[in-house]
């Protein structure tokens, strides 16, 4: 669980470098068209928000609250892998070092 932890934080930290990079130097708008015109940009697009939905479904299930699911899942829609990242950290922190907890949440 150790390494689990380590990598979610991992991720929570290059993903905030990356979200701050991006926000600061590029153009959301003006990129996002240029990707969403080229046919493997739209291939990344929709895997990425494959991943974001099936991420996301995981969350609900495991989830006591569906107002606090539903959050988590918008977070993941608009900040990606920031958000699924930080959850990932936070269940990893409070699952007491039980997989099964972390991994069903309220289904344990």
């Amino acid at each position: 669980m150790k390494l689990a932890k380590i990598i979610s934080l991992l991720g929570v930290l290059a993903m905030t470098v990356a979200l701050v990079n991006g926000f600061t130097r590029g153009d959301f708008f003006g990129e996002g068209s240029q990707l969403a015109a080229m046919p493997w940009g739209i291939v990344s697009l929709v895997d990425l928000y494959t991943g974001f939905v099936l991420f996301s479904g995981w969350i609900i299930y495991r989830e006591k609250s569906l107002s606090i699911a539903i959050l988590w899942t918008i977070a993941m829609l608009t900040l990606g892998f920031f958000a699924g990242s930080l959850y990932a950290f936070i269940t990893l922190q409070t699952s007491g070092n039980d997989w099964r907890k972390f991994w069903l949440g309220k289904h344990a």
